[in-house]
């Protein structure tokens, strides 16, 4: 395990521990990744010549690309574009003699579907995010405080409840592993629970039955069970 990635995991899931309101940590670990990458990509990143050749080469997913716009950084975005839309403008209009044997159209539409599914700042966060994840996974194998500390967390979104459980069975060794889905599934479980009631709390407020009673902690039930169910990676 490299040693760098376990202090923002052990940062993440004290924050989270301590103040429920964080919410999943390994959200708020993805979340921290996004806005580093963004803000790198329009900073002194976007003119080192290794990365400039992987962002023409892979350009941005529409979230990401919109994500850089929100930035403000016109400029900077534009030129990022700039080049790339040269070399997507190589790739899907150059005339090749390979596109002459096939269905017509057939070899451009592959090309331009590739370049549609690719995104150097996704690429980015994935490689970052899964590094963090088995971080994670090897601190419970070895490290009582941060099993105890695992288990003190609020919830984790079923997208990283999943993430952790496969990494730790492909990680851990089969007792640890099996550790490991009894915390996480207690947290999940836990919280399930709590928002189910929340959420239908939230339903019966609208009966004209219940309009006297008071929300309890129903009000953004809605908000929190997109959030356990989906997570924030979208």
């Amino acid at each position: 395990m490299e040693r760098i990635y376990t202090i923002p995991v052990n940062e993440a899931f004290d924050a989270s521990r301590d103040d429920p309101t964080c919410g999943c940590p390994l959200c708020a670990l993805y979340r921290k990744l996004e806005e580093d990458e963004l803000d790198l990509i329009l900073g002194g990143a976007m003119m080192e010549p290794d990365i400039r050749i992987k962002t023409n080469e892979r350009g941005f997913c529409g979230t990401h690309a919109d994500r850089l716009f929100a930035k403000k950084n016109r400029l900077g975005l534009a030129l990022i574009l700039e080049s790339h839309l040269a070399e997507v403008s190589e790739k899907i209009t150059a005339g090749r003699f390979s596109d002459l044997f096939g269905a017509p159209g057939e070899k451009i539409a592959s090309r331009i579907g590739r370049q549609e599914r690719s995104c150097y700042l996704c690429d980015r966060i994935e490689h970052n995010f899964s590094c963090m994840v088995s971080a994670a996974v090897l601190l419970f194998g070895e490290d009582e405080a941060f099993r105890a500390k695992l288990a003190k967390q609020p919830y984790f979104c079923l997208p990283h409840a999943s993430r952790l459980l496969a990494c730790g069975a492909r990680e851990l060794p089969k007792k640890q592993a099996a550790a490991l889905t009894d915390a996480v599934m207690s947290c999940v479980r836990g919280y399930l629970a709590s928002l189910s009631g929340d959420v239908s709390w939230f339903c019966k407020k609208f009966d004209y039955r219940y309009g006297e009673e008071p929300w309890y902690n129903a009000k953004d039930a809605v908000e929190r069970a997109i959030r356990f169910l989906c997570g924030e990676e979208r």
